[in-house]
């Protein structure tokens, strides 16, 4: 009996090792994954994109390339002509001289402010000059301080009048802030680093005293109102735009519009300053149920003192618009733009003709996330489209607004570049991406897609990523790539790109891979951007899981066999799903999540959840819910992470030991929020977890990635 027992072990080891053997991936099926990264792909796109240097007149150079080669063409809208030509060769955009990174240069050229000891300073560009503008800076109550919580640089945030001669910006009061700790892993002793870092909550955060410093006087002025919260309308930064947010001076700079935000976002004043003796009039404000947002990606609202006018943003009828609000009283004078779309960026104000220029989306057939430019009057009349092609458009203007470059493709159509006149009249096909060598490596692209989300009538879209070869009959394990916003979402741009990521990478391995858009993200209506507002939790999930089901009626998807992985916010949302549905999501990688919100910078948390006192953050941590993993598990974070603290992680990895779980965990010690130089080495963890947990392969032992990574 012994001998037949052993026999019979024999036998079933040997079937298992054949069957292992039999599923195990090379370096060849790894280098074939890796020819698909953006590293690999873009060498063989022809005339990829048109970056418009203009020039004197409206004529603007750019530099394309055919098969390597680089051709440069000289382009006339006035005569309708494109040259090809050698003149502008090595040429580049003039980078703005005279200011350092950390300086911010006057719109004249001659000034660039800075900080120096929490105080600024004004330099002579043409001789270095400096000369003291504030004195009673301090520490955490310094001038133009940068501070977000995730975001702490040496350039200050400020706003220059449009005549150069002074500055809008704030004495930033931190001192009673909560602190922040990372540590350093070393040889020898660590190294503690501390800045200030308010959590939702918190009994004090950051508020900013505002001032407005005639730079050629070097004379201070402060607001006459109470100090604001560190708060903003466009993300969860005052400088998200680029510079000091919801500011707008009157050209003689004699006064300045500017926004006062409510901590939990829900109360805008609309505000203008005298800066001569810092009177403020309070001209109207706003108050939403939920949070209130300026635009997409831009401030949407505009000053405009030679009328006495207002040209305001709102979502009061579901969807993002814009509003004309006369300035002396405060009083609504008419609706701008109506219907069910939204403005997502206000890109010109012509006062003379009474136009606005903007970009919108959802007005037109078809995917509702493609932008498209359009003209109305302040009147709300004589609405027209200026680029009628399907697909997503880019646009970029000339120095007089005469005329525009207009970029447009789809996820699965690449691009085409025109140049038009400003009232969208074809005047020249510039550029035609050719994609035909990308093509003949075996490259594909993604198919969009269309399903219903959870609630079986809101219609979500998404792209599907499946092997360049397939075999018939095979069911596929699935990968749901997530980012949950819902300040953003999964897909990001709507444009064409040859590569997204690792997701063509992965597909060839052996799966098939979704990026689905769920309710709750921006772009669309107010109501489905609220969908989730007070419980971040709910990251889409079940949009996510109602979408692939729907799937796996048209694709081979083997729905047992469903993995997740996302980054930040995505991270959070991986280990959501793989404990709040773990019977769907059975393979899981988490990178730097925010896992629960108290633990991550306030701003974020009391925008898109509420304040503490009125939101249940505890229902929605993550490591109340760790218990439930039945799964494979992979928790990542950098050690370093200064925007999403490795406390966040390291509180589900305590709740999973005290649960019993198994899981994986892979750190990068000396890594903030991004891997860096070990992002390759992520990447290629990321492969073998899926191939080994999900497909049931052996991955290629310790595979060396050849390319940077673009995560």
């Amino acid at each position: 009996m012994m001998n037949k027992y052993w026999l019979t072990v024999t036998a079933c080891t040997l079937a298992i090792t054949a069957n292992a053997q039999q599923k195990a991936l090379t370096v060849k099926d790894y280098e074939r994954a890796e020819s698909f990264m953006s590293y690999n792909t873009a060498k063989y796109i022809d005339n990829a994109s048109v970056q418009p240097n203009w020039l004197d007149g409206d004529k603007f150079w750019y530099t394309t390339k055919t098969n390597g080669i680089e051709q440069t063409f000289l382009v006339d809208p006035i005569k309708k002509t494109k040259t090809l030509t050698t003149d502008y060769k090595g040429s580049a955009t003039p980078s703005r001289r005279g200011a350092s990174r950390n300086e911010v240069l006057s719109p004249d050229g001659k000034k660039a402010i800075l900080i120096k000891d929490y105080n600024l300073f004004v330099k002579d560009v043409a001789t270095g000059k400096l000369t003291q503008l504030t004195t009673d800076g301090i520490k955490d109550y310094g001038y133009a301080t940068d501070n977000a919580g995730w975001k702490h640089s040496d350039a200050p945030i400020l706003r220059w009048s449009p005549d150069s001669k002074r500055i809008a910006t704030f004495q930033q009061d931190q001192r009673n802030s909560k602190d922040m700790y990372l540590v350093t892993t070393n040889v020898g002793a660590p190294v503690l680093k501390a800045w200030k870092y308010p959590l939702p909550g918190d009994k004090q955060i950051a508020t900013i005293r505002r001032v407005v410093i005639d730079v050629e006087n070097a004379k201070m002025v402060s607001l006459n109102i109470p100090a604001d919260q560190h708060r903003a309308t466009l993300s969860d930064d005052i400088s998200s735009s680029g510079t000091f947010d919801d500011i707008d001076w009157k050209a003689d700079g004699t006064e300045m519009a500017f926004l006062s935000t409510s901590r939990d976002h829900k109360n805008e004043k609309f505000r203008i300053a005298n800066t001569t003796t810092g009177a403020v009039r309070e001209v109207f404000e706003e108050t939403v149920k939920t949070q209130y947002e300026s635009g997409q990606g831009a401030i949407n609202w505009r000053y405009l003192p030679g009328s006495k006018e207002i040209i305001w943003y709102s979502e009061r009828d579901n969807w993002g618009h814009l509003y004309l609000y006369d300035a002396t009283n405060g009083k609504l004078k008419n609706q701008i733009t109506k219907g069910d779309f939204v403005v997502t960026r206000l890109i010109k104000v012509d006062e003379k003709t009474r136009t606005l220029y903007f970009m919108g989306n959802g007005r037109e057939k078809g995917n509702p996330y493609f932008s498209h430019l359009y003209k109305i009057g302040f009147d709300g009349k004589n609405l027209a489209l200026l680029t009628p092609e399907e697909g997503n458009h880019q646009v970029a203007f000339s120095p007089s607004f005469e005329y525009f470059v207009d970029t447009y493709s789809q996820p699965d159509v690449p691009a085409v570049t025109v140049l038009r006149s400003i009232n969208g009249k074809l005047i020249n096909t510039l550029e035609k991406t050719d994609v035909s060598r990308l093509t003949a490596t075996g490259w594909k692209a993604p198919t969009p897609v269309s399903v219903k989300a959870k609630d079986g009538k809101t219609d979500i879209y998404g792209l599907v990523f499946t092997p360049t070869k397939m075999d018939a009959g095979q069911k596929y394990p699935v990968i749901d790539y997530i980012y949950p916003g819902p300040q953003g979402g999964s897909v990001g741009s709507w444009s064409f790109a040859a590569s997204r990521g690792d997701n063509q990478a992965l597909a060839e391995l052996g799966f098939i891979v979704v990026v689905i858009e769920g309710t709750s993200n921006p772009d669309r209506s107010k109501s489905f951007h609220d969908m989730s507002y007070g419980n971040m939790a709910e990251n889409t999930l079940p949009d996510q899981i109602a979408a692939i089901r729907q799937l796996s009626a048209k694709y081979p998807i083997d729905t047992t066999k469903v993995g997740i992985w996302g980054h930040s916010g995505g991270g959070f949302a991986t280990a959501a799903a793989m404990f709040r549905y773990p019977d769907f999501f059975k393979v899981g990688i988490s990178e730097s999540g925010n896992h629960d919100n108290r633990n991550y910078e306030d701003d974020w948390g009391e925008r898109y959840n509420g304040l503490v006192e009125n939101a249940d953050y505890e229902a929605q941590a993550n490591q109340n819910y760790a218990k439930n993993l039945k799964g494979k598990l992979m928790l990542v974070h950098g050690m370093m992470d200064d925007n999403v603290p490795p406390y966040n992680t390291l509180l589900v990895v305590e709740a999973l030991e005290k649960a019993n779980k198994s899981f994986d965990l892979v750190i990068f010690p000396n890594s903030a929020h991004g891997y860096g130089e070990y992002s390759p080495y992520m990447t290629r963890r990321r492969w073998d977890y899926f191939v080994q947990h999900l497909l049931g392969a052996e991955p290629p032992k310790d595979y060396q990635m050849k390319g940077p990574s673009t995560r």
